[in-house]
């Protein structure tokens, strides 16, 4: 029987791999450099440098920021619009509204439009808002307009008709057409992606997903056909915006599930460590090459979200609500009239940090960890890359130091400051700004940086403590390991939440459950292996916004009224005695797999002397001056263990750093915990 399960997370700079044993429950972890002109290279080039027998594979399992890049770099597919004659224009015509960080640049201009109107095309038919036909299809004109679209050069087509979320017949009868006279146009219909009201909000999804479903088939085809060629025929996985996982050739037919999939990976290992460790407030801390990820773990439950954004387009797919800003070890630290700001832009993995020695010129956080202290240029993952500690003092110093009237050493820890109170404003969003205090919150330092930024940002926000998770830089990756087969289903409703409409409910969420199994049933998961959980964005009437509230096996409306209520008070700090409305009715189909279990390892003898490997003179934050930090090898600490700060442990691809007023305790688990001394 096969034993081993790969998972491979492509980042802004580096491509990580994590192998599990089930076997012998042994992690083996390796990165290689992002390849962001050829992303499947880089992810062969990780799966290569594991070594791994293909033959004892059983899942493969990846997730990929292509859908994500494709949208930044506007390099998709060009896209066609067919809409209901008279409404060729929603898409452009959008919301109107201005983003809020322009709310006051009276010289804003919008964005070019990933659609030319040019590429919008309309045709006769109507429905009402309850689905009825108002104006029957025409569907003489459809030839004609098909054929026009094909001449034109469009490579993928969305069709969105008003009221389909109601009913989809006229846009699946438009779609089979359109299949049977031109094949080969990839076609994207709404009400396949989102049965949801609001009709610009479900263009802007399937235009999103016609415009990168082409690309997305290729990359997976290409991974698809390179994981073949080397043996591997098990179960291949693509991770999902709003967690779980779906196999790659349902992923090519929902690619915009996708688009936000990064750090997702995280979040459902986060999730997993919180139940595990019994931690009812954590917060993930997601630090990598070119941003920041971090989400509010609540009771072992991760905030999520129906709706999000990209690039002002929004997009009705359930997401986790993650807060990311362009922070990580690649920001590039720069100088705007004399002020230093750190980001929004990464050096990225071509050319990388000055330190690299790529040809990068620009100073980033890496090059400014280096000149602390925190890093050994010898060591850099795992001593596989060396890293030119003169060239980064050299930059910083030319660069931001001589500029700024600054020490190097000042300047360095500027870019730090600086990089942390982006992080800190971030992390209030998600937190104190939704009735969270972070001082009750454990902060889960993963990435490649955050275990070294962790322990400082914590320190500044009086939060419990920082748990350090095993290979804390391939955390994401073997959070993927974790994850589930899943996919979601909804259908707005809008009927009051009262008895009268009980029937109406159970058998939508008949139709629904129907749906879920259907889909996993075509995942190869059987209905036995299968789970359903059901839903319901509720608000009182008059209200614009809703809060989902889960609803058991057993649907009780005045349980579900209890519940709503109490959410709203919680969140908003008070309840309505209003009648409450139903708006999306939700159901997510859950297929299991099994999970990696968490190892636990035996007592040590408590002398740290074993893992001692060095010391070094750092910067220390604490004190804000340079001090003697002692270093320690991870590998070789074990459960029981006490460090006193200042120091280091390093372990090749990360290093988790232990300022001068804390201390780091090594658990059952050899997760590393860091409090306030």
């Amino acid at each position: 029987m096969k034993s081993k399960r790969i998972a491979v997370d492509i980042g802004g700079t580096f491509v990580d791999a994590v192998e599990f044993d089930s076997k012998t429950s042994e992690i083996r972890f390796k990165k290689a450099l992002t390849t962001p002109h050829r992303p499947a290279e880089g992810v062969f080039n990780a799966l290569r440098s594991l070594e791994t027998e293909i033959d004892d594979v059983d899942i493969f399992i990846h997730g990929t920021t292509l859908s994500l890049n494709s949208v930044l770099e506007k390099r998709g597919a060009r896209t066609g619009i067919l809409s209901n004659k008279g409404f060729r224009d929603i898409f452009l015509i959008a919301r109107g509204n201005v983003p809020a960080e322009r709310m006051y640049d009276f010289q804003y201009e919008r964005p070019k439009s990933i659609v030319s109107r040019r590429d919008t095309f309309e045709i006769t038919g109507r429905m009402d808002y309850r689905g009825n036909i108002v104006v029957d299809l025409d569907e003489s004109e459809l030839d004609s307009i098909t054929d026009a679209i094909v001449n034109q050069g469009i490579e993928s087509l969305a069709i969105c008709f008003l009221h389909a979320h109601v009913n989809p017949a006229h846009e699946k009868r438009v779609a089979e057409l359109i299949q049977k006279r031109h094949p080969k146009l990839p076609v994207s219909i709404s009400s396949n992606i989102a049965r949801e009201y609001r009709e610009y909000e479900r263009t802007s999804t399937t235009v999103m997903e016609a415009y990168i479903r082409p690309i997305f088939e290729k990359y997976v085809d290409e991974l698809e056909g390179g994981l073949s060629d080397i043996g591997f025929h098990g179960k291949f996985l693509i991770m999902r915006s709003g967690g779980g996982s779906m196999t790659s050739a349902m992923a090519k037919l929902s690619p915009t599930h996708t688009v936000l999939s990064g750090p997702a990976g995280g979040i459902v290992g986060g999730t997993y460590v919180a139940r595990e460790l019994k931690l009812p407030h954590l917060l993930t801390f997601d630090v990598g090459g070119t941003s920041v990820d971090a989400c509010v773990i609540e009771n072992g439950s991760p905030a999520n979200s129906f709706e999000s954004e990209l690039e002002n387009y929004p997009l009705l797919i359930p997401t986790y609500d993650i807060r990311t800003i362009g922070a990580g070890g690649g920001s590039v630290a720069w100088l705007d009239r004399d002020i230093l700001k750190v980001g929004p832009q990464s050096a990225g993995a071509d050319p990388g940090p000055v330190c690299y020695g790529r040809g990068g010129k620009n100073v980033t956080l890496t090059d400014a960890a280096l000149i602390l202290g925190f890093m050994d240029p010898e060591r850099f993952l795992s001593g596989e890359m060396q890293l030119d500690s003169e060239a980064a003092h050299s930059a910083l110093l030319e660069r931001i130091a001589k500029p700024l009237g600054l020490g190097v050493d000042a300047a360095a820890a500027g870019i730090v400051d600086v990089l942390l109170a982006r992080m800190i404003a971030a992390i209030r969003q998600i937190t104190v700004e939704r009735g969270y205090d972070p001082r009750q919150f454990a902060l889960l330092a993963f990435g490649g940086a955050g275990p070294l930024l962790g322990p400082i940002l914590a320190r500044e926000m009086k939060m419990q403590e920082v748990v350090v998770p095993l290979v804390p830089s391939g955390f994401s990756a073997w959070g993927m390991l974790s994850a589930d087969i899943e996919n979601n289903f909804s259908r707005t409703l809008m009927a009051d939440l009262a008895i009268e409409s009980h029937s109406l409910f159970e058998e939508i969420f008949y139709d629904l459950e129907v749906e879920a199994l259907d889909s996993l049933l075509k995942q190869e998961i059987p209905n036995e292996n299968a789970i359903v959980e059901r839903s319901m964005d509720l608000r009182y009437v008059g209200q614009e916004h809703t809060l989902s509230v889960t609803i058991g096996e057993e649907f009780d409306i005045e349980e579900a009224k209890n519940a709503f209520n109490q959410l709203h008070r919680a969140r908003y700090g008070h309840a309505m005695d209003s009648n409450i409305q139903a708006l999306n009715l939700r159901v997510k189909g859950i297929g299991h797999l099994s999970s990696p279990k968490i190892q636990n390892f035996t007592l040590g003898d408590g002398n740290i002397v074993r893992a001692l490997i060095g010391e070094r003179n750092c910067f220390d934050f604490a004190s804000r001056e340079r001090m003697a930090y002692k270093i320690y090898d991870r590998s070789n600490l074990m459960p029981g263990d006490l460090i006193n700060g200042p120091a280091l442990i390093d372990e090749g691809t990360s290093v988790t750093v232990i300022p001068s007023d804390c201390k780091c305790s090594v658990d059952s688990r050899k997760y590393l915990n860091v409090r306030k001394a």
